[in-house]
């Protein structure tokens, strides 16, 4: 790796054009790509399960025979979590309890008020019906993907959770089961790419249609969701895992090493960024990255994720690293400085904040609590990690007395008028009391 990380400083020429390009990232842009799953999505759509087995089977090596061979059964889930090994059901029902509580937090309630002349407004909370949860099952399996998909739409109360999870080869990830029994999901079905997306989105003989697909995938999977958004809600077209690093330099170099290969080991597009003013501690950084990454089993997938999309970046102090860092607004920041308090009211953008030398993003992924599906590629602008609030559906409450109806029928009728919309205003002037009516 010597010399193949990629160095920079903000006083450098043409340091802003080489963090664009640094930044780039457009997942859904391959024409290609975009005519595979079109035609995916429309045979899906037309033959349901028959088409859906079929992609199965070229795509995930598999030998199936109808879409029913392809569901696990509750009692299989349920064998998968009675089998695991004690430290590791242990280890999966605490993270399912931190992210449970968490989310109890986000729940949102129906509320209402009275106004003086008896008009009531408010708005009716309730959740989704049914949704879809995608399960990446390719170079890794997540059982804490099941868990962060999962338990916010059973905290929001959604009566239906349908699982699928791609098992190439046939290989099922008794991990990724458990989580699902332990997470209360209803249906599980193995299958993925944008054949999951299509069958989940339209519906099948056999798969249920959902109101709501979320989850991350591939470019295929990313591709599929957005074509369908519309025939139902999704939660975010997601990017290559980020993470961004702001160290003052006094936090142990082979830390920050090991908390850029954390999300560079998720695949080869992942991206690992950090921003220190220190530059005889990015050296320090960069010799535990050459000392460290012989010793990673995913070696192979950090190094490439490292030459072609990780900086080490040297700004001028913290407050550029501030700038810097809105300016990427990164789906993890950790702020691996002595007050990170102090920065906080700073920061403008990002899906996730660890605070603190000892706040390891892997936490996030697993068991600190707060959801681990957040914004990439920069869209934490304007998105927001997955909640309970992605479950939930806000209805507006009107109830109009008879003395605000005839009131608030004058307001309406002149502005209905302003828009020469007659039967608006019509409608609400029906309503308007005679001058010398006193009931």
């Amino acid at each position: 790796m010597n010399g193949l990380i990629r160095k920079m400083d903000t006083t450098a020429s043409g340091f802003s054009t080489e963090l664009d390009a640094l930044l780039a990232w457009e997942s859904v842009s391959d024409g290609k790509v975009n005519q595979i799953v079109d035609e995916i999505l429309a045979r899906v759509k037309t033959e349901g399960d028959a088409a859906v087995v079929e992609y199965t089977n070229r795509f995930d090596r598999t030998s199936a025979d109808s879409m029913a061979s392809l569901e696990i059964s509750a009692e299989r889930l349920q064998q998968a979590l009675a089998d695991l090994p004690a430290e590791q059901r242990n280890a999966l029902e605490i993270a399912a309890a931190r992210v449970h509580a968490y989310h109890e937090h986000q729940k949102a309630d129906s509320w209402q008020y009275t106004e003086a002349d008896g008009t009531m407004l408010g708005q009716q909370v309730t959740p989704m019906d049914r949704v879809g949860i995608y399960v990446p099952g390719g170079k890794a399996s997540y059982p804490s993907s099941v868990l962060m998909n999962a338990m916010p739409a059973k905290v929001a109360g959604v009566a239906e959770i349908i699982m699928v999870v791609p098992t190439p080869d046939g290989e099922v990830n008794e991990l990724v089961l458990a989580a699902a029994a332990l997470a209360g999901v209803d249906r599980v079905f193995c299958i993925g790419g944008a054949q999951a997306v299509a069958a989940l989105a339209y519906g099948t003989e056999t798969v249920p249609k959902v109101d709501k697909i979320v989850g991350p995938g591939n470019i295929f999977v990313a591709t599929a969701k957005r074509a369908v958004f519309g025939a139902v809600g999704i939660d975010m077209i997601a990017g290559p895992s980020e993470i961004l690093v702001i160290c003052d330099g006094q936090t142990e170099p082979d830390w920050v090493a090991m908390d850029l290969f954390s999300q560079a080991e998720h695949d080869e597009d992942a991206q690992s960024i950090l921003l220190c003013p220190d530059a005889e501690f990015i050296a320090q950084v960069e010799a535990s990255i050459e000392k460290l990454l012989p010793t990673m089993e995913r070696k192979a997938i950090i190094e490439v994720s490292l030459r072609e999309r990780c900086a080490l970046i040297k700004v001028a102090d913290m407050a550029q690293a501030i700038e810097m860092s809105n300016r990427i607004a990164p789906e993890h920041l950790e702020l691996s400085v002595e007050n990170p308090e102090a920065l906080l009211p700073q920061i403008r953008h990002a899906g996730a904040i660890f605070m603190g030398r000892y706040t390891a993003e892997a936490l996030g992924d697993y068991c600190a609590g707060p959801n681990h599906v957040l914004p990439t590629s920069g869209t934490a602008r304007f998105s927001s990690p997955l909640g309970v609030y992605d479950f939930q559906k806000r209805s507006s409450l009107i109830f109009f007395s008879a003395d605000g109806a005839s009131e608030m029928g004058k307001v309406a009728s002149v502005l209905a008028r302003g828009e020469s919309l007659t039967a608006h205003a019509r409608s609400a002037e029906y309503r308007i009391k005679p001058a010398d009516d006193k009931a």
